[in-house]
C-alpha cells in the first residue's frame, strides 16, 4: 500500500461508497473512525505547513520540496524554477 494523499482520497471515497451501499452499508462506527483518522492526517499537514511558514524553511521531512520547470512553457522574467511541495509517503 502506498502512503500518499491520493491513497487517502481513494480510501475516503471508498468509505463514502460503502456508506451509500443500500444492500451492505458500512457500519457507522467504522466510517466515523475512518473520518477521525483522516481529520488527524489533515490537521498534521496543516501544522507542518504552519511550521514551514513560521520558520521560513523551504520544506521539511513531511513536505518534500521539489523543483521543476514546466517543459514547453516560458517562465516569467526572474523566475528560474517552480517549487511544488508534495506529501512524502
Amino acid at each position: 500500500m502506498s502512503n500518499n494523499i491520493n491513497t487517502v482520497r481513494q480510501h475516503l471515497l471508498d468509505t463514502l461508497a460503502d456508506l451509500r451501499n443500500r444492500e451492505n452499508p458500512m457500519e457507522i462506527d467504522r466510517a466515523r473512525a475512518v473520518a477521525d483518522v483522516a481529520r488527524v492526517l489533515v490537521d498534521s499537514a496543516k501544522v507542518e505547513v504552519d511550521f514551514i511558514k513560521a520558520s521560513g524553511a523551504n520544506g521539511s521531512d513531511f513536505m518534500q520540496q521539489e523543483k521543476t520547470v514546466i517543459e514547453g512553457e516560458a517562465l516569467p522574467d526572474g523566475i528560474s524554477s517552480i517549487t511544488r511541495h508534495v506529501l512524502r509517503g
